[in-house]
């Protein structure tokens, strides 16, 4: 368990708010439907990106022949989102973390590349109190 430590009245910088978000495009979907894989991958992550793992959560959809996998990571500084699409070769990747020393990038850019789209777009938000 992670506990807030308490505040006194010392003035308290900002919060460092880092967001990487993307879309992955022509991923072989064999690796899209393999939810312990996908969930290793994103436990990996959280590590390389020096965040502090509260607990993972992943679920496989089946629609029909449409199906998919959502692996979600809480974090203390925030979460790591993946969520695939085999049929479609097609994932969405999230990576919020805030403070200095947590690294969103580098856990975006090991998804990159291990799951290994044929392209993909990559955003940066500055999530920051300041």
């Amino acid at each position: 368990m992670y506990t807030i430590p308490q505040l006194g009245h010392e003035r308290v910088a900002g919060v460092v708010g880092k967001h990487v978000y993307g879309n992955l495009y022509d991923i072989d979907p064999s690796i899209l439907k393999d939810e312990d894989f996908l969930r290793s991958l994103v436990i990996k992550a959280a590590e390389i990106a020096n965040v502090h793992l509260v607990e993972v959560r992943s679920w496989r959809f089946v629609n029909g022949d449409k199906e998919g996998v959502s692996v979600i990571a809480l974090v203390v500084e925030s979460h790591i989102a993946l969520h695939t699409w085999p049929v479609y070769r097609f994932a969405t990747l999230d990576v919020y973390t805030c403070g200095d020393h947590s690294m969103p990038d580098k856990a975006f850019n090991y998804i990159i590349s291990v799951l290994k789209p044929r392209r993909y777009t990559i955003n940066y938000s500055d999530r920051s109190s300041d």
